[in-house]
């Protein structure tokens, strides 16, 4: 259960950090205040669900675009929570889905492999607080 919540805290965390970044460097890409913890969470589910399916139909017709599958369900996702609420908004044509899109599987991709090791190493440090283990309780 505890495994399940932090994955979970870390997709949100790389779906936050993607969107805010992509807000951010990209002109044409806006989140609201109000909609932010909406699109993020919209945007999260539909990565979630449309992955697999994604992965599965392209693996069945398309095996050619296996590897692009992240950057297929980081669009659609984006698709999806533009169209959720009033969160998200990507305006100004082709160019700005395209580089949102990159950015925001870049720096998902990224965070996705970067926030488990911090949450390892609190772990970690939380055990080595509680005692440590038996090397820590000799020397101590």
């Amino acid at each position: 259960m505890v495994r399940l919540l932090i994955r979970l805290v870390i997709l949100l965390a790389s779906a936050a950090l993607g969107l805010l970044v992509a807000s951010w460097v990209i002109d044409g890409v806006e989140i609201t205040a109000t909609g932010f913890v909406v699109a993020v969470a919209v945007f999260t589910v539909a990565q979630a669900v449309l992955s697999p399916f994604i992965a599965k139909t392209a693996a069945r017709y398309a095996p050619a675009f296996l590897g692009g599958i992240g950057l297929v369900s980081t669009f659609v996702a984006l698709l999806v929570a533009s169209l959720v609420g009033d969160g998200l908004r990507i305006t100004g044509g082709v160019v700005p889905w395209i580089l949102a899109t990159l950015v925001v599987w870049l720096v998902t991709a990224l965070a996705t492999l970067l926030l488990p090791m911090f949450f390892l190493k609190e772990k970690l440090g939380e055990r080595r607080g509680d005692g440590g283990g038996p090397v820590a309780r000799a020397q101590g």
